[in-house]
């Protein structure tokens, strides 16, 4: 159920809140009129308790610092940094906040350390703010999901067991439909706030800016005039980098590689037709679950002025042509038998599999990875 578990994939940055911390020398302390303070008030906190704080790394949150709460249930952290960041505050893994610290930053932390994530609220920062409301979006989403994978994932296994892709299709969207609420709350939220560094950081590394390219690119435009420097404006811009080529409104880059035959065959040699350009291999067992997806769409459009150019990243010459036939996969089809190498994967910066990209007559991208009902929708409604 490969589409449904990558769903989940909003809830990345609570996940890495929770679980990723590695302890290294503190780089905070002391008091300066020039750094940030953040004053924190927990309830349920028995003097005594420990407050950690983390920095966000590339791929994991760093130890930075430790406070200790008083019996007024109090904690502060001061200091200098480097830049400013995102910051984890926690008194256990299941018990964090999370926050924007630079300096400069006056803070102040509420909650109930027994429940923080749920409860916590900060004052003095707007983008700790937004970062707040954005985490609990993905939290709402990821609970839901929680709550729903392990029915849908057992209604899911056994549809497919029976065949029934009807079923598994209604399944998938009922999945779809509970992600989507969360991710369009998330989007809402960086839409109002595009100067700032934690909307930076969400295109980047928590929504994914291949499919929301242009909202990542605006982002990445105003930071640029507001934070140049800033580490999040940075990664933003060099991930949209290898993206810009494939975004939705440019001509798609060519391919030209070798069809069953041996002969090559252009993908532009498809102009004046509807092309859906189709990332796949034999060995992928998600590709081969969806392939009937591809032939219902096919099938139904196929004589309206539509067309598959199937790119294959097998590496098996035998195995790739065994899969075309078992699969009834009657359109064109190219592959260099590099495997993840492929030329065409890496003009295209394809990083997973199954993947799709749709053009126009002309060859332009208006749309990407469109699978069962939604790529029928798109097709239906541009080939009246």
């Amino acid at each position: 159920m490969h589409k449904m578990k990558s769903l989940l994939y909003l809830g990345a940055l609570l996940g890495m809140a929770n679980a990723c911390n590695k302890n290294t020398t503190p780089t905070t302390g002391g008091t300066d009129a020039t750094g940030y303070q953040l004053n924190g008030q927990l309830q349920n906190a028995p003097a005594g308790t420990k407050v950690y704080l983390a920095e966000l790394g590339e791929t994991q949150f760093v130890s930075r610092d430790t406070a200790t709460v008083d019996e007024k249930g109090q904690f502060k952290f001061a200091g200098t940094l480097p830049e400013t960041g995102l910051y984890q505050v926690k008194t256990s893994d299941q018990n964090q906040a999370l926050v924007v610290l630079g300096n400069g930053s006056r803070l102040e932390l509420t909650g109930d350390a027994q429940k923080l994530a749920a409860t916590y609220a900060v004052k003095g920062s707007p983008d700790s703010e937004l970062l707040r409301q954005v985490n609990q979006a993905l939290q709402t989403s990821q609970q839901q999901m929680q709550q729903l994978m392990p029915r849908l994932e057992q209604r899911y296994t056994q549809a497919a067991q029976a065949g029934r892709q009807d079923s598994m299709q209604a399944i998938q969207r009922q999945a779809e439909l509970v992600q989507s609420m969360g991710q369009r709350e998330v989007v809402r939220l960086v839409r109002q706030n595009p100067g700032s560094i934690v909307s930076g950081f969400v295109v980047s590394s928590v929504l994914n800016p291949d499919e929301n390219f242009t909202l990542a690119d605006s982002v990445a435009t105003q930071l640029k005039t507001s934070q140049p420097n800033s580490r999040y404006t940075k990664a933003l811009v060099a991930r949209l980098e290898p993206l810009r080529a494939t975004a939705v409104g440019t001509t798609a880059p060519e391919i030209s590689l070798a069809a069953p035959d041996g002969k090559a065959l252009p993908l532009t040699s498809l102009r004046g037709k509807y092309v859906l350009i189709d990332f796949w291999a034999s060995w992928c067992g998600p590709c081969r679950r969806e392939n009937p997806n591809v032939v219902k769409a096919y099938n139904k459009f196929k004589g309206k002025g539509f067309e598959i150019y199937g790119v294959s990243f097998d590496q098996d010459r035998a195995k790739w042509l065994k899969a075309i036939e078992a699969d009834g996969l009657v359109w064109k089809h190219v592959s260099d038998l590099k495997g993840w190498e492929s030329a065409a994967g890496q003009t295209y910066g394809i990083k997973s599999i199954p993947a799709s990209i749709l053009l126009d007559p002309q060859g332009r991208i208006i749309g990407k990875n469109l699978r069962g009902e939604a790529l029928e929708a798109k097709l239906a409604s541009v080939l009246k």
